[in-house]
């Protein structure tokens, strides 16, 4: 009785992350292989880091042969993690399994958001369990609202931080976009461009400005499916939100992952800006 018990358990705690781009995947691995997790690591094709040395890899067109060799190992768990850019039209030709699975998302393209969900619909109702990364390691969040760094907001920046998570919820409910540049008025909005073009645009719109002002804001839609889009920041975000003489950057507790946390206060506190996590 005690050895099924254990085999459940050990079954339970088997895990696939299917890995994009940057350092986000690296950070998940390590977190969930420290707590304890047996991580089977499915790289996309064209977007994952070689380094990270994934035990598979697949064409986004290829689930179907993720799907096969999850199930061989009896996993049934599954994070999705990592960045994804334009793929070439030769990964996107779909095998049978995929072919199945986008004319389902298809039928939900209202939005990044609602295809999100319809992909988690398609891996629940084919056995598997999609698995919020931050709920697994919290710790690659900041998990408790308040400033992360030495630098704190004045009167004018609350001001602006207010505004900026206003406009947030705004346009998430929208499914427009996750961020926003607030300056006494919106400076910019997060398109289909992402986050960072959208801070290039910033930075090359403030040229030359002598006096720094505004915050970026970072924030989960209301009613996002945090499984698989999930916001984050890192040290590029940090540096270009000081180019763009901005005074600071607003994220939310609990859901938007920091890469490499600790450099990413240092730099905070080098650049002279501040972070600030709120709970909104």
């Amino acid at each position: 009785m005690l050895t099924i018990t254990i085999m459940i358990k050990k079954q339970d705690k088997k895990i696939a992350i299917v890995a994009g781009a940057l350092r986000l995947p690296f950070l998940v691995r390590d977190a969930l292989r420290a707590r304890g997790w047996d991580v089977f690591v499915i790289g996309l094709k064209n977007f994952y880091d070689a380094k990270l040395n994934p035990d598979m890899v697949i064409r986004i067109g290829g689930a179907g042969a993720a799907i096969r060799a999850a199930r061989h190992r009896g996993i049934k768990n599954v994070i999705f993690v990592g960045a994804i850019g334009h793929p070439n039209l030769s990964d996107l030709r779909p095998d049978l399994w995929t072919f199945f699975a986008l004319l389902k998302i298809l039928k939900n393209q209202r939005g990044y958001d609602s295809m999100a969900v319809a992909l988690n619909k398609i891996m629940t109702n084919a056995g598997f369990n999609v698995v919020a990364a931050q709920d697994l390691a919290p710790e690659l969040t900041f998990e408790k609202s308040g400033v992360m760094t030495r630098k704190k907001p004045t009167t004018a920046d609350k001001k602006n931080i207010e505004r900026a998570i206003d406009v947030s919820h705004t346009i998430g409910a929208a499914d427009i976009g996750a961020s926003v540049v607030v300056d006494k008025q919106v400076i910019a909005v997060e398109a289909a461009e992402g986050t960072a073009k959208m801070l290039e645009r910033v930075v090359d719109m403030r040229l030359g400005r002598k006096k720094n002002g505004g915050v970026f804001a970072k924030m989960t839609k209301p009613g996002q499916d945090l499984t698989i889009d999930i916001p984050a920041i890192g040290v590029d975000t940090v540096n270009a939100v000081a180019d763009a003489k901005l005074n600071g950057i607003v994220v939310n507790t609990k859901t938007c992952f920091v890469v490499d946390k600790d450099l990413v206060i240092k730099t905070a506190n080098k650049r002279g800006i501040f972070i600030i996590a709120v709970d909104q």
